[in-house]
């Protein structure tokens, strides 16, 4: 049961697929445990979709910044605290209680959403959704491996990340499915408890992690699940290893003593594992301050920033940024362990940073080329339906769509007749002269302006997850499943693991009040900014630890990492970060 991370490669998949068709209780663990990453990448990726709507029903949703924000990000605040009692519910509790409780968060939350009648409701859901998150990120793996074969669990466990990308591919696909339907976003956030109730039902049949048996003393039960993993010859070699490592952790927590205090002051106090906290919460504050979640979570928004107003065609045009970053997981699980976790994310970087320019280029450019606000196009509704502030602006000849839209709350800019890249009117923001406007078929815009730059912003945004999916999607959280001792592995890993969430937290309710503070383009050279500091911050922290064993990745920080400032030959390759 024992072994640490086990890397996958072809042979591996080859092992898993052989394996899984001989015994398929093994499959159906993987797979039972799995839909936790299904629902985590649902209900991260949904919101973006179901936002605009909410924004629709709600007017003051869509007249506030801060609490668009707020639903958001509610559910990464709820991950933060559902990952800290998820650990302690799993060391107490066990594993498959925690993955039932986390379907019935998903499921109370996911009902609350879908039938609020305000936007607290909707806040208060999911805050429910956020605990589940929280406690299936880290609560699926873990069960995934502890219940998996040695020999093929690196293969099942990287499944959990695919699906987690699959998750958040499907939201979008549930979104543009029900953008027709009556109550819209009301189905694309309920949709969530078929998922949570078919894994609560599968996870009722299924037994309890071996490993948290043994550690309970339940010694013949945990045998009795080895006996349905492994072959009959290696049950006994497995359940020794079993009791040599659990032996061993329980010693080592003993030396570092009870309380999290003295854990912490432990850990602190070791060069190892202080050199290694350095790198893993690196990788995982520099895989957030990118802005991959403002895409995730916004990507529709920011489709309708460049320029394409229509709920629906953002939310198809979206499916490309989740469907890239689900086939960049694929691409991961195939190249990590050939270019190396370190080497993978510094291109990835440099990928992120090229990607970011651009896109605040195209943004500025087509802030820039906005269609200019015309006098007798706003007058075409009637004088009293134009926006006040462009009624009183000093010099409204130099209006234009962008600052129509910047200039109030209260504004939207409605397209010319003819063409919209002609001068269209500057109209109050109302149900009613929204209705005018696309009765005489023109386009109604209240986040971007029509632009020519539009197609090619989106194409840009499919290259940032090109970029960002196969590095720095993956590969922080490789690293950190590498980078501890063993007896610090747990609590290394999870105090990066909420570095990665706050930093998720403080990316995600800020991006559209950088928006509007900055502007698009703004806000994405801020953000290649960060991605430039992440990178400096990788080269010289970061070593690499690829085909390392653990013994000797704890070598390496023991001596302290120095890169190299110059290209190395191909036979130092090996030596990398020695």
């Amino acid at each position: 049961m024992e072994g640490g991370v086990v890397k996958p490669d072809k042979t591996e998949f080859t092992e898993c697929w052989r394996t899984s068709l001989q015994r398929p209780y093994i499959m159906r663990l993987a797979f039972s445990a799995g839909i936790g990453g299904l629902l985590f990448g649902y209900d991260t990726g949904v919101i973006s979709g179901a936002l605009l709507y909410i924004r629709d029903d709600f007017k003051s949703v869509d007249r506030h910044t801060w609490l668009q924000e707020t639903i958001v990000s509610m559910a990464v605040a709820g991950a933060i605290v559902g990952a800290a009692i998820g650990g302690l519910i799993n060391d107490k509790y066990g594993r498959k209680k925690s993955i039932l409780l986390a379907d019935i968060l998903f499921a109370v939350g996911a009902i609350v959403m879908a039938v609020s009648v305000a936007p607290w409701m909707i806040i208060i859901g999911r805050i429910f959704v956020g605990l589940g998150v929280g406690m299936a990120s880290m609560t699926s793996p873990l069960y995934i491996s502890e219940a998996s074969p040695a020999r093929i669990r690196g293969a099942l466990v990287s499944t959990n990340g695919l699906l987690i990308t699959g998750g958040q591919f499907l939201s979008y696909l549930i979104n543009l499915a029900f953008t027709k339907a009556p109550g819209t976003w009301r189905w694309m956030l309920g949709v969530a408890v078929v998922p949570a109730l078919v894994q609560f039902v599968l996870m009722l049949s299924l037994p309890e992690s071996p490993r948290w048996l043994y550690r309970q003393d339940k010694v013949k039960e945990a045998r009795a699940i080895l006996e349905k993993i492994y072959p009959a010859d290696e049950v006994e070699d497995e359940m020794k290893a079993l009791q040599s490592s659990i032996e061993a952790e329980k010693a080592d927590e003993g030396a570092m003593g009870d309380s999290l205090f003295s854990k912490l002051k432990s850990m602190w106090g070791n060069d190892v594992v202080r050199r290694g906290l350095y790198a893993g919460i690196t990788v995982q504050v520099a895989q957030q301050f990118v802005g991959i979640n403002t895409v995730m979570y916004y990507s529709p928004t920011i489709v309708q920033l460049a320029g394409f107003a229509s709920n629906s065609t953002a939310l198809a045009l979206s499916l490309i940024t989740s469907g890239l970053n689900a086939v960049g997981s694929i691409v991961s699980m195939a190249f990590v362990d050939r270019v190396g976790r370190r080497r993978l994310m510094i291109i990835s970087m440099f990928g992120i940073i090229v990607c970011l320019v651009a896109l605040a280029t195209m943004f500025y450019e087509a802030s820039d080329h906005a269609p200019p606000v015309g006098s007798l196009e706003s007058l075409h509704f009637g004088r009293n339906a134009t926006c006040a502030s462009f009624l009183q602006a000093s010099q409204p000849s130099n209006w234009n769509c962008m600052k129509c839209l910047k200039a109030s709350s209260d504004c939207a800019f409605c397209s010319n007749g003819d063409s919209k890249y002609h001068p269209g009117a500057c109209l109050a923001l109302t149900d009613a002269l929204k209705g005018m406007c696309r009765g005489e078929r023109r386009t109604w815009y209240t986040k971007g302006c029509p632009s020519k730059f539009g197609f090619f912003a989106v194409l840009v945004l499919a290259l940032y997850i090109i970029s960002y999916s196969p590095g720095m999607g993956t590969a922080p959280w490789i690293v950190n499943s590498e980078i501890y001792p063993l007896r610090y592995r747990g609590m290394g890993g999870g105090i990066a693991a909420v570095s990665n969430w706050v930093s998720n937290l403080i990316v995600s309710e800020t991006f559209l009040t950088l928006t509007e503070a900055v502007g698009s383009a703004g806000t994405f050279i801020l953000f290649a900014g960060f991605s430039a500091i992440g990178l400096i911050a990788i080269y010289f922290l970061v070593p690499e630890t690829k085909g390392l064993p653990f013994e000797e990745v704890e070598r390496m920080l023991e001596k302290g990492f120095k890169p190299r400032l110059c290209c190395k030959s191909k036979d130092d390759d090996d030596d990398d970060g020695k």
